[in-house]
């Protein structure tokens, strides 16, 4: 995950939290992040006290395979 900045810039701090692939500063629902904001694994989406982005979301869930019951 990539960080979003408010208004404010990296000063006004996270405003909101994209899913990226890899390195990209491009999240997943197209929006340009600064390429020097923070970033997170992927596994803090919804573990932050800052909202994340639902379109950003919804993209990685369809793209991450689910672990089927018998593989756990």
């Amino acid at each position: 995950m990539r960080a979003e900045f408010g208004a404010d810039g990296a000063a006004g701090g996270v405003r909101l939290w994209h899913v990226v692939r890899g390195e990209q500063s491009v999240a997943m629902c197209g929006r340009e992040l600064d390429p020097g904001a923070p970033v997170r694994e992927a596994t803090d989406w919804g573990r932050t006290p800052e909202l994340c982005c639902h379109t950003c979301g919804a993209y990685f869930l369809r793209e991450t395979p689910y672990l089927s019951a018998e593989h756990q």
